[in-house]
């Protein structure tokens, strides 16, 4: 009897606790209003999105720059270099794509020594994952040319390779070693990296806006393994590997430390304006 009572427990729990996910879900559609936002097309950025995914436009983190500038979008998850390169924005607290060593999908590719790269042909898609390649390289003093890849379809000797893509080469069993720019800038700083943020456009009311964006984070990491379990690109473990653990979603004391030595470093090994990222609740 006992035994009975607790699964009907269980199972009246089970049920309630879908309805009310249910409902969030409900309440996160049109959510927007008139506000246009933007993110990126890869699976690190699909728990931020949870609720709102057919709300937002879809493009790479440069695009997403480009149309932030042109004040075509309100918000947008953007790589963070956008806003330390461009005093106009204001960063969404406690919301990232970060990781705390190895990131997977952000490598450098390489045949021979990276210490004979002459030349590094780079995924222009995030300029952040070309700078902080520019940076781990000049701190160990060495400053290959960086150009443009121009396709995924022939991945030279060296080559910088990052989102979904980088992923896909990754486990693709390449001939290529592979220097995860996580990984090297966690051993270098001890600290976690930043790699997008919510950058919301100055100027404009949009309390209403930043509530919306934390709900749709809060509700893509309280239904992480769902997502995990129902998404399609790669594989279940693979899925449950990356989402879990090698990619998190909180910008906070260590988070901030970590992009504040980004931009220590980039002041250090660039000529262009470093600005401090404002951040709003």
């Amino acid at each position: 009897m006992e035994t009975d009572d607790a699964q009907r427990l269980a199972q009246r729990l089970e049920k309630e606790n879908r309805s009310l996910m249910q409902q969030r879900e409900i309440d996160l559609e049109q959510s927007l209003g008139g506000f246009r936002v933007g993110s990126v097309p890869y699976l690190n950025a699909v728990p931020l999105t949870r609720g709102i995914e057919d709300q937002v436009i879809l493009a790479t983190p440069s695009k997403l720059a480009e149309m932030l500038q042109r004040d075509e979008l309100d918000a947008a998850l953007v790589s963070i270099t956008e806003v330390l390169f461009n005093d106009r924005y204001d960063v969404l607290d406690e919301v990232a794509v970060a990781s705390l060593g190895e990131v997977k999908s952000v490598l450098l590719a390489h045949r021979r020594p990276i210490e004979e790269a002459k030349e590094i042909l780079c995924d222009t898609a995030s300029l952040t994952s070309v700078h902080l390649l520019k940076i781990l390289l000049a701190e160990r003093g060495l400053k290959p040319e960086l150009k443009p890849l121009a396709s995924y379809a022939e991945i030279p000797d060296f080559a910088l390779l990052i989102g979904d893509p980088a992923l896909d080469f990754l486990r693709s069993s390449p001939s290529h070693e592979i220097w995860d720019l996580g990984a090297a800038w966690y051993e270098s700083t001890g600290l976690p990296f930043v790699y997008a943020v919510w950058a919301l456009r100055r100027g404009m009311e949009n309390k209403d806006l930043r509530v919306k964006l934390r709900e749709a984070k809060e509700f893509g990491l309280d239904t992480l393994d769902y997502i995990i379990s129902s998404r399609r690109e790669y594989d279940l473990e693979f899925r449950k590997d990356y989402l879990g653990w090698h990619i998190h979603y909180h910008l906070g004391t260590d988070e901030k430390r970590g992009i504040k030595r980004f931009a220590e470093l980039l002041r250090k090994h660039g000529s262009r304006p470093v600005f401090e990222p404002k951040y709003v609740s």
